[in-house]
């Protein structure tokens, strides 16, 4: 046997041997100080947390769980447990076309670096999340990536590299006219999947479903501009046919949508559609609010981000700092909190950096949120949103051994979710730094 088929034979062999063991079904017992139950919202004291591979066997109080001989103890005792958090609006790829984001973070510019350079940087801002303690993110259109956002998808389920669950929307559709770049006499990369017209809007459904999309993003809006009585003009993108036709279509194929809407016509004919999620909805009025109640669509605020200063220099730069999208992020927010829509933990992560945006959850607890009901718009509500509620969202018996620690109580003080120490995904530990 020539030399490199040995050491080929001899990895294949490792491999094999690798995934043998971590595949044993060894039970690891977690002894939790502090457990959030998210579904009711409650914390529990001492209690214990059986594991076996990358289930959940058993959750109880330590009076009434025995922990076997033998096992794996893991000692969070001093700390606060809580399920793996899920973050619903997230993008991996990122956009725009600086070489460094807010923050210092590194960011892939689709003219100057490969899309196997952009694949590579998106994964390590998926495995960025996760370590922050996001276990699931719904990714929000891969801008630029192409189909690359299936392939991390997949590669993290295979187990080759490690990175939260995900659920992806490929490319996601704009309308003619947005996301065109640069002169007309020069090609540059697109961001999205233009479509016109309900026939090209349901064939390009068809086409990204095939690919691998879990959900369908699209742009009911795009540009906005604040006026001088201050109300918010956000530029309607598709007709009401064409949304028609994309949620039709979608719901066909048993595919949800995501309906990127600031407010006006274009938020409008998406509630009419009847999407799934609605991305942002910054201009909200009472019934409007209702609606998307009554639909019951699931909401999400994207808060944080329009604190930017992306946002806030040029709002105030347009309104002599009279009016401003985080304004009206947060009258609206307030609104949507109190008429008891359905909220789900939406970030907006990719403008800013990749494992920051824990920073969300002090904006719901500000728009009129209890911390318990804040950290359950990443658990129990977001599960749901992703119809994964029987995998993961809660620490139950038979989901996912998805965990979380923090060394304070986030009840009392919810900033504690921007320090989280420990983070289990499936059994697995990927950080342990609670002392």
């Amino acid at each position: 046997m020539t030399s490199w088929k040995l050491r080929l034979t001899t990895f294949s062999l490792l491999l094999v041997a690798v995934f043998s063991a971590n595949a044993q079904n060894t039970t690891v017992a977690i002894r939790a100080g502090h457990l959030f139950d998210s579904k009711s919202g409650k914390m529990l004291e001492n209690q214990i947390i059986l594991i076996e591979g990358e289930k959940i066997k058993s959750v109880g109080s330590a009076d009434s769980v025995a922990v076997p001989q033998g096992a794996q103890e893991i000692d969070l005792s001093k700390a606060t447990v809580l399920p793996g958090l899920i973050d619903g609006h997230t993008h991996v790829f990122g956009f725009g076309l600086d070489g460094i984001k807010p923050g210092g973070a590194p960011f892939a510019s689709p003219i100057n670096d490969t899309r196997e350079y952009r694949t590579m940087l998106a994964l390590a801002n998926a495995q960025k999340d996760l370590r922050a303690g996001f276990t699931a993110l719904r990714d929000l259109m891969s801008h630029g990536g192409g189909y690359a956002d299936v392939d991390i998808k997949k590669i993290i389920n295979r187990g080759v590299f490690p990175g939260p669950r995900m659920q992806v929307s490929t490319m996601g559709l704009v309308a003619t006219g947005e996301g065109m770049l640069g002169s007309p006499e020069v090609n540059l990369p697109r961001n999205y999947q233009t479509v016109d017209g309900p026939w090209a809007a349901r064939q390009a459904v068809r086409e990204q479903i095939h690919y691998g999309a879990d959900w369908i993003k699209f742009h009911s809006t795009a540009g906005y501009e604040i006026g001088p009585d201050g109300k918010l003009f956000s530029d309607p993108t598709f007709t009401k046919e064409e949304v028609e036709a994309i949620v039709d279509e979608a719901h066909r194929h048993e595919k949800k949508v995501a309906c990127h809407a600031f407010g006006g016509e274009g938020l409008r004919n998406c509630i009419e559609a009847g999407v799934d999620t609605i991305e942002h909805a910054i201009e909200l009025d009472e019934p409007t609010a209702d609606l998307i109640k009554k639909k019951g669509i699931y909401l999400e605020l994207t808060a944080y981000h329009y604190s930017l200063s992306e946002y806030t220099e040029k709002d105030a730069k347009s309104t002599g700092g009279k009016y401003s999208l985080e304004a009206m992020r947060e009258k609206s927010g307030r609104l949507a909190i109190a008429r008891g829509l359905k909220i789900s933990f939406g970030s907006g992560v990719g403008p800013f950096p990749h494992g920051s945006q824990a920073q969300e959850f002090a904006y719901l607890v500000k728009y009129g949120m209890t911390p318990a009901q804040a950290i359950q718009t990443a658990t129990t509500v977001a599960a749901e949103m992703m119809g994964w509620q029987d995998r993961i969202g809660s620490i139950e018996k038979g989901k996912f051994a998805d965990i979380v620690a923090v060394s304070g109580n986030p009840l009392k003080d919810i900033t504690e979710l921007e320090r989280v120490g420990f983070v289990m995904k499936g059994g697995q530990v990927v950080r342990n730094d609670i002392k």
